[in-house]
């Protein structure tokens, strides 16, 4: 059975598209965000294309507004079915980026978190090593568990902070999956080097 793995985040804007492309080229797997909200500056999809994906499937929704997916839905009078959200059949492993962080609202009444619990699939929290990530991680990991997500684990992004990595593993019980540096350019090659220098590509596998 081709495996899914969900990648979500601390927070807004933590790199879970940059990691999200690195693993879904690692393990040459299908992308699919379900919900895309801004479009103006172009989306996840066409950055992750960049980044060396080659299987990407379209969005189940388009949302012009940069925000909360219910917000941006709400201003383009549109009610977001999770119906539509069921995870796609493909014929290779599958990476799911979520929007914002775990309990970013996708309805009034549905939490991103609560969709994960649907799917059932194994979680990666993309975090920042930046101050306040140990609470955020923190928090972030409660949101799921209280919901039974599994968890795979917490991918880092940015400089090395080992005690607040360390603490986030020891306290939340999760495995630390490795660390993307800055990557800079950024481009599919110079992904691909950083992701198999920070990651063990059998931790997804």
């Amino acid at each position: 059975m081709n495996r899914t793995i969900v990648v979500t985040g601390t927070d807004t804007d933590v790199g879970k598209t940059v990691f999200a492309a690195g693993l879904a080229a690692a393990l040459g797997a299908t992308y699919w965000k379900p919900v895309q909200a801004g479009l103006d500056d172009g989306t996840d999809r066409d950055m992750v294309r960049r980044l060396g994906v080659s299987k990407v499937l379209p969005e189940a929704y388009r949302l012009a507004t940069p925000c909360s997916p219910h917000r941006a839905a709400e201003i383009d009078g549109v009610t977001i079915d999770p119906s539509r959200l069921a995870l796609p059949v493909v014929d290779r492993p599958l990476v799911v980026e979520g929007a914002g962080g775990v309990l970013v609202p996708l309805a009034d009444d549905l939490l991103y978190a609560d969709m994960f619990a649907r799917w059932g699939a194994p979680v990666v929290l993309v975090a920042r090593t930046a101050l306040g990530t140990i609470n955020h991680s923190l928090l972030s990991i409660e949101g799921l568990r209280s919901r039974g997500v599994p968890i795979l684990g917490v991918a880092f992004i940015g400089e090395p902070v080992e005690d607040s990595e360390a603490t986030i593993a020891r306290i939340g019980g999760v495995k630390r999956l490795g660390r993307l540096g800055r990557v800079d350019p950024l481009d599919a090659a110079t992904l691909a080097q950083a992701f198999a220098a920070g990651f063990a590509k059998e931790d997804f596998a």
